[in-house]
């Protein structure tokens, strides 16, 4: 019985947070479902992706359903819900639809933000657990090996994460723009919630190292600052600060203004003309509107960033057909590969059947050549073999075109007997004469 490739999962496209959080896997969690898995007899190989939009369990099983209904169960059983909520949003593409789920994962088409660069260290990170876990094999180890690949030529290819799509990114790149290279420049951020640590690990990547953090949370901001190389001080201070800095990013949950028109008049005197970028991150906004009307200062508040973020979308949202073509192109490759996979044992058997005929032939009319010697022994027997290759070269590559359906008209021409196992993945691409599947409807 040949074995097939299915995903059983749920996203953020079938199912509420609250649901997915119940199924979400640790790594560890995971490690011990992949090889509570592939222990028993219904599941050969099995990897697990588990993140905040998605959790998805890629197998190959000889018994789709039997294995379907047995992972659903166990999922819903370990998140202690009942097997018929789970049943109403989870999705179980088969072959190459789940080759086709896992490439537009990969790629960031699937992604609730078109285009993420992180979903692609996620499904590498998974392979990896399931590697050490020794859950995968031939199918899987093809399947997420091309996956990344076409996750790579999706973002080389095509513009579909060129443009930023998060507000702290977003944020980093006005900064660059209004004040230039930012790697000497000195930063003040205001606030120690997550915006403030997303928008200085962006500040960090453009070589920000001079951070100041003023918060009132001190072991919050102190670990913080300990994570950026910057300091800590007190809001209280804050005016001494903004003498030197070059860029404030505030992002706090005050209700009230953290910096103020006037404070600022008397900070821009005393730093002789020098410019100043405030970034407000904040809802309250922690900076005062007329802050922006003080010579020698720009202000971005969210409506700012949130109209950039807008227009970035829109042109991610513009390269998606070329991404999805990507993709698609992809999945032909796979399919082929799939498909020689399919119709391997069978092309096997057909030419173990030609040399063992030959093998016959020969020992028949070995007596017949007592004067002849090796080497016209050995042309014959080359001859012999070379009749057989190009007599059964035109079935071959029939075969490769029609995949499954002549295989056993094949067989049952030239008495090869029942359908054999399918073999271990065969190197390389498949044969570009293998006609490709068409997606389902």
């Amino acid at each position: 019985m040949s074995s097939e490739l299915v995903v059983l999962g749920v996203s953020h496209n079938t199912a509420p947070v609250a649901l997915r959080e119940k199924i979400a896997l640790t790594e560890r969690r995971a490690e011990w479902l992949l090889q509570d898995l592939v222990a028993g007899d219904e599941f050969s190989e099995a990897v697990a992706i588990s993140t905040c939009n998605r959790t998805e369990i890629y197998f190959v099983t000889s018994d789709p359903v039997r294995a379907e209904a047995e992972l659903l169960g166990r999922l819903a059983r370990d998140a202690e819900i009942r097997p018929t909520e789970l049943a109403s949003v989870v999705y179980s593409p088969r072959n190459c639809d789940a080759a086709r789920q896992l490439y537009r994962v990969a790629a960031g088409l699937d992604s609730m933000i078109v285009g993420e660069a992180e979903v692609q260290g996620q499904v590498k990170r998974a392979y990896e657990l399931a590697l050490r876990a020794g859950t995968t094999g031939p199918m899987t180890n093809r399947l997420f090996g091309a996956a990344l690949q076409a996750g790579k030529r999706t973002r080389s290819e095509t513009g579909i994460a060129r443009e930023r799509v998060s507000v702290s990114t977003v944020a980093v790149d006005l900064a660059r723009a209004v004040v230039g290279d930012l790697a000497s420049r000195s930063v003040v951020i205001i606030g120690a919630g997550e915006t403030a640590e997303l928008t200085a690990q962006a500040l960090a990547d453009q070589g920000v190292r001079t951070v100041f953090v003023a918060n009132r949370h001190a072991d919050r901001a102190r670990s913080l600052a300990e994570r950026f190389g910057g300091e800590v001080g007190s809001l209280e201070s804050l005016p001494t600060r903004l003498q030197d800095a070059d860029i404030v990013v505030s992002s706090t949950s005050s209700p009230h203004p953290i910096v103020g028109a006037a404070e600022l008049e008397v900070v821009m005197r005393a730093r002789g003309g020098r410019p100043l970028v405030l970034i407000d991150i904040a809802v309250p906004r922690d900076i005062e509107h007329a802050c922006g009307e003080i010579e020698g200062v720009s202000v971005y508040d969210m409506d700012d960033l949130q109209a950039v973020v807008a227009r970035n979308l829109q042109v991610r949202e513009a390269e998606r057909a070329k991404a999805e073509a990507v993709v698609e192109e992809e999945i032909q490759r796979f399919a082929r590969w799939l498909a020689q996979l399919d119709v391997m044992p069978t092309i096997t058997s057909l030419r173990e059947h030609g040399a063992e005929i030959v093998d016959q032939v020969l020992a028949e009319n070995a007596g017949r050549w007592e004067s002849a010697s090796p080497r016209d022994l050995a042309r014959i027997e080359a001859v012999a073999r070379a009749v057989m290759q190009r007599l059964l070269h035109e079935p071959t590559i029939r075969l490769k075109e029609s995949g499954h359906g002549r295989q056993q008209v094949l067989r049952e021409l030239f008495g090869l007997g029942d359908q054999p196992a399918p073999l271990e993945a065969p190197g390389g691409d498949a044969s570009d004469n293998v006609r490709p599947l068409k997606r389902r409807a």
